[in-house]
C-alpha cells in the first residue's frame, strides 16, 4: 500500500520494509507536532535553573496564579470564574466594561462562563500566595516577596529615584538615593539670588492658585440662600438607532423645587467606544419643569456616598429658561479612563449633584 500524501501523518514501518507476521494490521498512525507560526506572539516559557536544570518552584507557580487576560500575576484583587479560572481586578473590570459597551454577556476568557459582580468571587488565597511570590525590585533588582517589594521601593531601596531637598526653589535633580547627600552638598540653588529664587516661586504660586480658586469658589457658593442637592442614579440605556449606541440617564428628581433629569455619554457618542483604550463620560443637567423668569444656577458632580470613584470636582455655570432648558455636554471629571471603566462595569453609576441658585 502507498503511503504517499498523507503529509505530516508517518508510518511506523521503515519505507520498503513489510510487518512481521504476528504483528500484521493496518499500519500504526503517528501525528507529528504542527511546526510554530513564526509571525505568533511568543510563549512565555518558565526558566529552568541553570545549576540544577529544573524549573524552580516559583516559575510554575507564576504560570499557574497568573491572570487569564494578561497572564501576569495580580498585584491586587484576584477574581475567578465559576469554574476557577483567574482575572486581576483590572482585566475583571474591563472585561465588564467591554461587555457593556458591545451590549454583550461578560464571559470568561477561558471557558466563555458569564461572569459579573454577583456571578465572580475573589480568591484570597490566590492573593495570599502570590503576596509571597519573590519579585524583582525595578532600581536594585534584588528579589523580595511581593508584600514587602512595595516598601523596600519607597523606603529601603539605595537605589530609589529620590529627587533634591531644593526642588521647592527649582532644583531639577532626580537620581538614586545614595547620591543624594553628594548632590545636596553640591546643589548650587541654595546660593541662587532673591529675585531668581522670586521668579520660581511665582511659578509655583500660580499653580497653588488655581487650586485655591475652586476651593474658594465651592465655599462662596455654600453662602447662597437656595442650595440643593441629591443622590442621583444613572442608568444604561440604548438608543433606538439602527445603529445603537450606548447612554445613561437617571430618573425624574426634584431639587430646589423644579424638575431635572441627568443624562451621560460615553466618549461623546463615539461609534465604536469599545474599541478605544481612552474612555471617557460627559453629561448634561436637563431643567424638566416650567419657569416664570430665567434661573441661573452653578452645579457640580461628586462621587456617592458609597461609592470609591475619584472625582476631582469642576463647578459648572448655565442660565436655564424655557426656550433654552439643556446645558451642553461637560466632562464627568474623572481622573482617568481607569476610573471609567470602573462606572462602565458597574450596574447603575451613583453620584451626588448639587444646585446652587444665583439670585441677583
Amino acid at each position: 500500500m502507498s503511503e504517499e500524501g498523507q503529509g505530516p501523518l508517518a508510518s511506523s514501518s521503515a519505507a520498503g520494509q513489510e510487518d512481521p507476521p504476528s504483528l500484521a494490521g493496518p499500519p500504526r498512525l503517528i501525528l507529528l507536532p504542527p511546526e510554530p507560526d513564526p509571525e505568533g506572539p511568543p510563549k512565555k516559557r518558565p526558566r529552568a535553573d541553570p545549576e540544577t536544570g529544573t524549573v524552580r518552584l516559583e516559575e510554575r507557580l507564576y504560570g499557574v496564579l497568573c491572570c487569564t487576560v494578561c497572564l501576569d500575576l495580580p498585584k491586587a484583587s484576584v477574581y475567578q470564574c465559576t469554574n476557577g479560572h483567574l482575572m486581576c481586578a483590572g482585566c475583571f473590570i474591563h472585561l465588564l466594561a467591554d461587555a457593556r459597551l458591545k451590549e454583550e454577556q461578560a464571559t470568561c476568557p477561558n471557558c466563555r462562563c458569564e461572569i459579573s459582580k454577583s456571578l465572580c468571587c475573589r480568591n484570597l488565597a490566590v492573593e495570599k500566595a502570590v503576596s509571597e511570590l519573590p519579585s524583582e525590585c525595578g532600581f536594585c533588582v534584588k528579589q523580595f516577596p511581593r508584600s514587602l517589594l512595595e516598601r523596600h521601593k519607597k523606603e529601603e531601596c539605595q537605589d530609589r529615584v529620590t529627587q533634591c531637598k531644593y526642588k521647592r526653589i527649582g532644583c531639577p535633580w532626580q537620581g538614586p538615593f545614595h547620591e543624594l547627600t553628594v548632590h545636596e552638598s553640591e546643589c548650587c540653588h541654595p546660593t541662587k539670588t532673591g529675585s531668581e529664587l522670586m521668579e520660581i516661586l511665582g511659578e509655583m504660586d500660580q499653580t497653588h492658585k488655581k487650586e485655591m480658586q475652586l476651593y474658594n469658589s465651592i465655599f462662596s457658593l455654600l453662602s447662597f440662600e437656595k442650595i440643593g442637592y441629591t443622590e442621583v442614579q444613572f442608568r444604561p440605556y440604548r438608543t433606538d438607532d439602527f445603529i445603537t449606541r450606548l447612554y445613561y440617564e437617571t430618573p425624574r428628581f426634584t431639587v430646589l423645587n423644579q424638575s431635572w433629569v441627568l443624562k451621560a455619554r460615553v466618549n461623546d457618542s463615539e461609534r465604536n467606544p469599545n474599541l478605544s483604550c481612552k474612555r471617557t463620560l460627559s453629561f448634561q443637567l436637563i431643567l424638566k419643569s416650567k419657569i416664570n423668569s430665567p434661573m441661573e444656577c452653578s452645579f457640580l458632580l461628586l462621587k456617592g456616598p458609597y461609592d470609591d470613584v475619584k472625582i476631582h470636582p469642576v463647578i459648572y455655570h448655565f442660565v436655564f429658561t424655557n426656550e433654552n432648558n439643556e446645558t451642553e455636554y461637560v466632562p464627568l471629571p474623572i481622573i482617568d479612563s481607569v476610573e471609567c471603566n470602573k462606572l462602565l462595569a458597574a450596574k447603575n453609576i451613583n453620584l451626588r449633584l448639587f444646585i446652587f441658585h444665583i439670585q441677583k
